[in-house]
């Protein structure tokens, strides 16, 4: 007899190789994000301002007038092409798709996605398109970490490792906010926080900052001077404001997939779709310069306070509008930057408005700002904490916390309440694909063999005949009937093999019915250990196919103490449904209570 006392194979991660490929990962999104900061500016130059110069510059300022309604379109078209003879993965802002590369498609993004999405975002941005380099540079990071993992031989999980670490760089290098990195890609891509993949993504973050640094410069993306955050007196106005972030979330999420859905209605090809959008961009932009581009500068002057009402409100409804047209059409570019401007300028507004209406209120424009830029998003991704940690960063104020995290979770509660799916997940959804979004302890991994196993199974003995067992399952004895198999015990109580009931069907038909047991019975068993989790035992029966498994003493591996069949399994997890379903009604506690007084 030979008894497997393992189950399963050796299951240690490669660390520290993996976490020398994710600082090479991290190097790469930082090189990225360079290039692409240097390709915006690029085409930025000559499409607004006809030069040829890489400098980052904002094409608020050209002089070209009507001619800036036609340079959108433009744009629009070449992305158009691009998306119909390249890739339709440059579409959108490119989180949905690092998603999709996770769930469905074992991590694996294609090399022509990491040439064709920053390329394709670069052209779109720099002809004005109102999107951030954020989301292109996340899936390109992304794509860059899927591609090593590709060509190196790794498993699925260290691919995944690979692929967030490089979408967690990629917003590392953007906004210089390493820490946000971290949490977004726990949060939306790794569906696990485990230190075989946490330890790789902070390596990978912390570089891609560090190449930043040396490429564009230390600090964060945003310049910000300090403010006032007075949670102490302005709670209130921080409730308001995250249940107006909320609804902004929704709104936000709700629109821009109506407006895709009204793009999908249009009988002409695809391809027009993104120059049809940017004629809509190109039109307000002509009128309101400021929602061309990334806007990265008018962002840092909202957090600032240094627009007036009028403006934050046109900024508001008009880059929306902008951004809704745009991206709805399929064009490439990234969703961040426009939604933080948007947001940004409505905390500011509305600290502004309370100010004129409210005597005696001193709000501070620029904190409300702070504040609504990081709730808008999170809500709308379902990436609270990150967003929280996001605008932390941003600040490095310690005053900021409490009210992040007060309108963050208020606005994400009715983000929750109102949008099924996230506006990352949204589409996926459309396509059949859920991603579930929460994250919880495995029972079976908190659940040890002994607590769920059979203590007394039917057994079979390795001299009885196979007639006799056939014959107590026959006379339909409920012990041997609820078990489709039998541990088998020689003459001494020691684990010898284990027979299943079709092992006992098979020989009966073959007219052995006069056979021992042992002649028939499994004899190189997979065992479990009483004190190793439902978790082990569950993957040593599935790596070898098996239905059941003996449970032995680790001290004695022919000592059997109990058998683990599916239905022991399912138990634990019908344990935990009982337990999250179940209302106790605390009679015991009122019974204590009620002892107390009387001795009291």
């Amino acid at each position: 007899m030979k008894i497997n006392l393992m189950g399963e194979p050796n299951s240690s991660y490669r660390l520290f190789f993996m976490s020398i490929l994710a600082a090479l990962v991290g190097l790469s999104a930082g090189i990225i994000s360079f290039v692409l900061y240097n390709l915006i500016g690029l085409f930025t130059n000559l499409s607004f301002y006809h030069r040829f110069s890489f400098q980052f510059v904002t094409p608020q300022y050209n002089t070209l007038g009507l001619v800036a309604i036609i340079v959108p379109v433009i744009g629009g078209l070449i992305v158009g092409v691009m998306a119909k003879y390249g890739t339709s993965k440059i579409k959108g802002h490119g989180i949905p798709e690092a998603i999709e590369a996770v769930v469905i498609n074992k991590s694996k993004i294609s090399g022509r996605v990491a040439v064709l999405k920053p390329l394709s975002a670069a052209i779109a941005i720099g002809t004005g398109g109102p999107f951030g380099a954020e989301g292109p540079i996340i899936q390109t990071g992304g794509a860059v970490g899927s591609l090593i993992g590709q060509a190196i031989p790794m498993t699925a999980s260290e691919r995944k490792i690979l692929l967030a670490c490089g979408a967690g760089a990629g917003m590392a290098a953007t906004f210089s906010t390493p820490i946000a990195g971290v949490i977004l890609a726990v949060e939306l891509l790794l569906f696990e926080f485990k230190a075989r993949s946490f330890i790789p993504l902070v390596i990978a973050t912390a570089v891609a900052t560090a190449t930043r640094f040396q490429l564009l410069g230390p600090g964060p993306m945003f310049h910000v001077g300090s403010m006032n955050f007075d949670i102490a007196n302005d709670a209130l106005y921080y409730v308001v404001l995250g249940v107006l972030c909320g609804i902004a979330a929704v709104i936000f999420s709700k629109t821009l997939y109506w407006t895709e859905d009204q793009f999908e209605k249009l009988p002409i090809d695809p391809l027009w779709w993104p120059a049809i959008g940017a004629l809509g961009l190109g039109i307000i932009g002509f009128f309101i310069p400021k929602v061309f581009g990334v806007g990265y500068d008018t962002i840092s002057d909202i957090l600032n306070a240094h627009f007036a009402l009028n403006l934050l409100l046109l900024l508001l409804v008009f880059k929306s509008i902008a951004l809704m047209i745009s991206l709805g059409s399929g064009t490439s570019g990234g969703l961040l930057a426009p939604m933080f401007m948007a947001s940004a300028a409505l905390g500011g507004a509305f600290a502004i408005i309370v100010n004129r209406l409210i005597p005696g209120a001193n709000l501070t424009p620029a904190a409300f700002a702070l504040v609504a830029m990081g709730a808008v998003f999170g809500a709308a991704a379902r990436s609270t904490f990150a967003f929280i940690v996001f605008s932390f960063e941003i600040t490095r104020n310690y005053d900021a916390i409490l009210p992040l995290m007060l309108v963050g979770v208020i606005s994400s509660a009715i983000a929750l309440t109102f949008l099924k799916h996230s506006i990352m997940t949204e589409k996926l959804a459309r396509r059949g694909v859920h991603i579930y979004s929460e994250y919880d302890a495995d029972v079976l991994r908190l659940t040890p063999v002994r607590e769920v196993m059979d203590k007394n199974p039917p057994l079979a003995y390795a001299n009885e005949k196979v007639a006799e067992l056939a014959d107590k399952i026959v006379k339909e004895d409920f012990k041997y009937n609820a078990h489709k198999a039998y541990p088998v015990l020689d003459e001494h109580e020691n684990l010898v093999g284990i027979v299943t009931q079709g092992d006992l069907l098979k020989a009966v038909d073959q007219n052995s019915s006069g056979k021992k047991i042992i002649d028939i019975a499994s004899t190189n068993l997979v065992t479990a250990f009483t004190d190793e989790s439902l978790f082990d035992a569950v993957a040593k029966m599935l790596r070898n196919n098996v239905g059941r498994l003996p449970v032995v003493e680790r001290q004695n591996p022919r000592k059997l103490v109990g058998y683990l069949g599916r239905a022991n399994v399912l138990s634990a997890r019908l344990k935990q449904l009982e337990e999250e379903s179940t209302v106790e009604n605390g009679a015991r506690f009122l019974s204590w209570i009620s002892k107390r007084q009387v001795n009291v």
